[in-house]
């Protein structure tokens, strides 16, 4: 017998769904991001001449990021302070090293329900106490007083959220956010705040990052979501110093640094950040539109909270309500989807909603009016069928 004997553990539904069925020639309208960029675009929006590129040394970088990107993140994120970032491998590195190393068996920690699979993994892996905070309790852009006031306690060592909430779109008014960063100042807890899809919100303005300031926060962002650079594969962390210098280790031991020329671009396109946004929310704002009207016109078999931020919603397909259906259903009901009209979804299991799918609108327009035209047929079949 080999004793090669891997430890097992099921992988995240949401990255397990996309490793068996995203693929090509498919109408993709589940993803949390904007549709990504061509590297000429990049090149082309973002001012990066071929010398510039040519110039690039092919040398180690360092443990917190090269100077370049992380001024570049600090001077839009963390109040020009570049010692309080991190840039990494995305932000699910980011999230990694620092959950790995804030959090302790036995701390208490409240955990966003529904959130994304690596902000509730940590916690469970520390051996934390976890307690959630319901998503029913995120409403008019605040968290209802009386649950906040309950879940966030003296000794709770971190409250962990997602805002524009993937997938919902639920987010805070800056009311709400206000309300939170003060409740977790008065009971000693640390903020741990992913904005992954802050830069893109439909209700109030854009959230500041909570970070910015200093104080005990936790804020993660990434070029995956609203920079349309999802194979760029940086992320960063703004965070206290110590913490930082404490993630040392892990990463010295594991993925060590950036590619200075990954550095380069990502640099240039912080410094180039509006430019790159702006289209695709404006993008964004046109598919919503036109989902909203769409959503008004199969109310018969979806029903729906229209986001507040961010690029995604999570419908509820009516049928699998009444039927009281389990996480199998929505599956099948996904993988069907797929067969016939080549239009990706992802199941609400992999978010913790057995009767739902998350639906993403960040995608060129002809194709996202294309898949929900299939989604249409699709729903509108089932439902003569019965």
């Amino acid at each position: 017998m080999s004793s090669l004997r891997p430890r097992r553990e099921d992988p995240p539904v949401l990255e397990e769904w996309y490793r068996r069925h995203l693929g090509p020639d498919i109408h993709d309208i589940s993803s949390s991001g904007v549709h990504p960029y061509t590297f000429a675009e990049i090149r082309d929006l973002c001012r990066i001449p071929a010398s510039d590129l040519d110039a690039v040394v092919m040398d180690d970088s360092v443990s917190q990021g090269g100077a370049g990107i992380r001024q570049a993140v600090a001077d839009r994120y963390a109040g020009g302070d570049a010692d309080r970032v991190l840039v990494t491998h995305g932000s699910s590195e980011a999230i990694a090293l620092t959950l790995s190393t804030l959090l302790h068996p036995g701390d208490r920690v409240v955990v966003q329900e529904g959130i994304y699979h690596s902000l509730g993994h940590y916690p469970r892996a520390a051996g934390c106490d976890v307690v959630t905070l319901p998503l029913a309790a995120v409403r008019d852009g605040e968290i209802d007083p009386e649950v906040l006031t309950a879940l966030v306690t003296p000794g709770t060592a971190a409250v962990v959220v997602n805002f524009p909430h993937n997938p919902t779109g639920v987010t805070l008014s800056p009311q709400g956010l206000k309300a939170l960063t003060e409740r977790a100042a008065v009971t000693g807890a640390a903020l741990v705040w992913d904005a992954a899809t802050a830069e893109i919100a439909h209700r109030w303005e854009v959230l500041p990052d909570p970070g910015a300031d200093g104080g005990d926060t936790v804020s993660y962002g990434t070029f995956s979501k609203t920079f349309g650079l999802p194979g760029l594969r940086v992320g960063w962390a703004v965070a206290p110093k110590d913490l930082l210098t404490a993630t040392f280790p892990l990463r010295d031991r594991t993925t060590l640094f950036l590619s200075p020329l990954v550095e380069l671009v990502a640099e240039r396109a912080m410094r180039h950040a509006d430019a790159l946004i702006a289209p695709r929310a404006a993008e964004a704002r046109r598919n919503l539109a036109y989902l909203t009207q769409w959503m008004a016109e199969h109310e018969d078999l979806v029903r729906w909270t229209p986001p507040e931020g961010g690029v995604c919603a999570l419908p509820v397909f009516r049928e699998l309500e009444r039927a009281g259906s389990g996480p199998e259903a929505v599956e099948r009901f996904c993988l069907e989807l797929l067969a016939r009209h080549r239009t990706l979804l992802v199941p609400g299991t992999a978010f913790g909603a057995p009767h739902g799918a998350r639906l993403g609108f960040g995608g060129p327009e002809d194709s996202f009016r294309a898949g929900l035209a299939g989604l249409s047929q699709f729903l509108r079949a089932r439902g003569a069928g019965r």
